[in-house]
């Protein structure tokens, strides 16, 4: 990953909120229209994920975009942010790379999520205990 990885930052921003997270709102669910295959269009065109997260203002959105030359680029955004772009790609690869990194998001931000929690239960255990053997 870069330095200025999207997903980094995204993270980031995740962990430091931890402690104050938006009302658990369940798993997002992205419905992506799959119309068959008209001249000049793919099934990869549009096909987009959402990441996770407690706040839609730090969430990463992937979404495949066909250019008119055939070839599709994959916009990553964090929130309303201004897309970092990958691309050129042929649109199995691009379907390809936006599920490996909505999968890869997912791992770290269950990740995070354990550690903080972890962290969480040891801080009250220890507040409840009085630190008292």
């Amino acid at each position: 990953m870069s330095q200025n990885d999207p997903t980094d930052n995204a993270l980031e921003a995740i962990a430091s909120i931890l402690g104050h997270p938006e009302p658990a709102q369940g798993p997002e669910k992205v419905a992506v229209e799959q119309a068959p295959d008209a001249p000049g269009q793919s099934a990869a065109d549009g096909y987009q994920k959402i990441g996770p997260g407690p706040m839609a203002a730090i969430r990463l959105t992937w979404k495949v975009r066909r250019e008119p030359n055939g070839e599709y680029y994959v916009d990553e955004t964090v929130g309303d942010s201004i897309p970092v772009v990958t691309g050129p790609m042929s649109g199995e690869a691009a379907i390809n790379f936006v599920d490996e990194c909505e999968s890869e998001a997912r791992r770290r931000f269950e990740a995070i999520r354990s550690e903080m929690t972890g962290r969480a239960a040891a801080a009250n255990l220890v507040r409840n205990d009085g630190g008292e053997m």
